[in-house]
């Protein structure tokens, strides 16, 4: 009975920690081993859990105006007021170009044109990531391959990387792994050939040329890589452990540093 409690408290509150689930339980069962469902009632309206919930109910509830919504955040410490700065030009070009479909003021028919919208500043964002990449490559010396490989591969990776540890915590092994690959499968199948369709359909060029040196060789050490990430998995017991983690952060340095030495090499 106490542990199904712990289980239904870490689906309500995927965050809390351990010593926060002993001491609700605790309080929750008081040296019994069954409890009722009043009993479980009254301490649920006691505990900080439902206070929560209660919360985040009325702060739905409550609509904040645009002014609210851009301004800066109250009480913030010197590392958020850095962030809100950082950030407010992505913010504030989405607060102001693209409906808000989940106030009640807006009509819900306007969430295609914020898809729309939100996937072309997508790609106006990308645009200046990589112009600034590039940028910043060549004044210390990189080249533009090794920052895609590098750093614009982990900055487009960050929301893969974010859903997969939120589906994760949820118990959701199996789809944190395979977001990650179809996330890929589709950058490959659909990004990359998307663009040069484009392209050649809007210019004299009927093909578009690759000035990667060497991409054959990277091609083939990812595919051993595939294979070698596949028997990781498989000689783990196809569960994800820290020694699998570990392992696959290994290869990527691995990677990394073979890339690096037949660019300068």
């Amino acid at each position: 009975m106490q542990n199904e409690f712990k289980t239904m408290l870490e689906e309500i509150e995927p965050g809390v920690s351990s010593e926060q689930l002993n001491e609700a339980t605790l309080e929750c069962f008081n040296d019994k081993t069954d409890i009722s469902f009043d009993d479980f009632t009254m301490w649920y309206f006691k505990s900080t859990y439902y206070e929560k919930q209660q919360k985040k109910a009325e702060k739905q509830g409550n609509e904040d105006s645009l002014c609210d919504t851009l301004s800066p955040p109250k009480g913030a410490t010197t590392f958020g007021m850095i962030r809100y700065i950082v950030l407010f030009p992505l913010a504030s070009t989405l607060a102001l170009t693209i409906p808000d479909v989940r106030r009640k003021s807006v009509n819900g028919k306007f969430c295609y044109l914020a898809f729309f919208l939100a996937i072309a500043w997508i790609g106006v964002y990308s645009y200046f990531m990589v112009g600034w990449a590039e940028t910043v490559g060549r004044t210390v010396g990189i080249p533009s391959y090794i920052m895609g490989l590098t750093f614009l591969a982990a900055g487009t990776s960050v929301p893969d990387l974010l859903s997969s540890v939120i589906v994760a915590r949820m118990g959701e092994g199996d789809m944190a792994v395979s977001s990650s690959i179809g996330s890929n499968i589709f950058d490959i199948l659909v990004g990359l050939p998307l663009p040069w369709m484009l392209y050649i359909a809007f210019s004299s060029s009927d093909i578009v040329t690759i000035g990667a040196d060497g991409i054959w060789v990277s091609i083939m050490i990812l595919l051993a890589m595939l294979v070698v990430i596949i028997l990781s998995i498989h000689f783990s017991g196809w569960k994800l452990t820290k020694t699998l983690g570990y392992s696959m952060f290994f290869l990527y340095f691995l990677f990394l540093a073979q890339a690096l030495l037949r660019q300068y090499l």
